[in-house]
């Protein structure tokens, strides 16, 4: 508690704000950043508070949207959420803040900014701030839309509370959140729709994946299917969920055409993959990770790797399917 406390403190100095967050944003960290700026503002009207990033989400943009880039960080805190490298942060004038914090919930983290508070066993940042709120409710003031931002971060980082990161404090937090009103039959409808083109950009990955001998299910999305189906790189990058219930298959990775390079997205059941994703420019958590190569031969090396990992993994625990 120590951590967020010093956040507290840090929060209370500054009358500029600036709220940042890592690249192709997701359900965690575009809720905790619309979260934590409406949460400050109800504490503290007189603030000025931004969320400024350089890219967004067309699915979630339910959610709330940026603010345009402002013209000084003189005297501002930048807030940097849900981003372990600065590589990845979203806003490319992010050190020019007079004091840096980072909240992440990532365990391969880099140390970046003044201070930091990471806690890498928590489901989400979202889940984070949500107990920010809790532990310090005398002082902050949350809503009903503050609450929602934060219960869907919570939802779409722990798999709607089926990953093994969902712990009793999540649920604790996350009715604590539904206290506050979140319609969770709406919010749930509205994280759920999707196009058709991308339900039948889900049948050409179903009918076409490819597997290895050891069961990695494995698949390629090429500039060419981007086009076919319209699909935006956030949409592209969405086909990981598409193949995780294969039975025998609990590894799956996409691969996911990029102007100089591909990007892969490693997943798995129970088997650890952040040393894999480490090999080949990425990290995360242990069964969820992002990785970057650059050649067919460094995909088909990844692809190769996890199968061996796969192999490794079945013959350690025979009952892994």
């Amino acid at each position: 508690m120590s951590e967020n406390i010093e956040v507290l403190n840090t929060i209370k100095k500054y009358n500029r704000i600036v709220i940042s967050r890592h690249t192709r944003p997701d359900g965690d960290c575009l809720g905790s950043s619309y979260a934590l700026k409406r949460i400050i503002q109800l504490t503290w009207p007189e603030k000025e508070v931004y969320v400024i990033n350089s890219d967004k989400s067309k699915n979630l943009a339910f959610l709330g949207k940026d603010d345009p880039q402002i013209e000084s960080y003189e005297n501002t805190l930048v807030i940097v959420l849900d981003t372990s490298t600065a590589e990845r942060i979203s806003n490319p004038r992010f050190n020019e803040g007079s004091c840096i914090v980072k909240i992440d919930h990532h365990k391969d983290t880099q140390t970046y900014g003044d201070i930091e508070w990471v806690e890498n066993e928590r489901s989400s940042v979202s889940e984070m701030i949500a107990s920010f709120y809790n532990d310090h409710n005398k002082t902050l003031k949350i809503d009903k839309y503050a609450a929602t931002c934060l219960y869907a971060g919570i939802c779409t980082d722990s798999g709607f509370f089926k990953y093994g990161s969902t712990s009793p404090q999540t649920l604790k937090l996350a009715a604590m959140l539904m206290e506050k009103g979140v319609e969770t039959e709406n919010l749930y409808a509205r994280l759920e729709l999707v196009d058709f083109r991308i339900l039948k950009y889900q049948s050409k990955i179903i009918d076409e994946i490819q597997m290895t001998p050891n069961g990695v299910a494995y698949y390629y999305v090429t500039d060419e299917i981007k086009k076919e189906f319209d699909l935006s790189e956030e949409e592209a990058s969405m086909g990981v969920d598409f193949f995780n219930s294969i039975k025998g298959s609990p590894i799956w990775l996409l691969f996911v055409q990029q102007k100089n390079s591909i990007r892969v997205r490693l997943r798995s059941r129970f088997i650890a993959l952040n040393e894999l994703a480490g090999k080949y420019n990425g990290g995360g958590h242990l069964n969820a990770c992002g990785a970057t190569v650059y050649t067919d031969a460094q995909m088909q090396a990844l692809i190769n790797d996890a199968d061996a990992l796969l192999k490794q993994s079945k013959k350690e625990n025979p009952e892994i399917e």
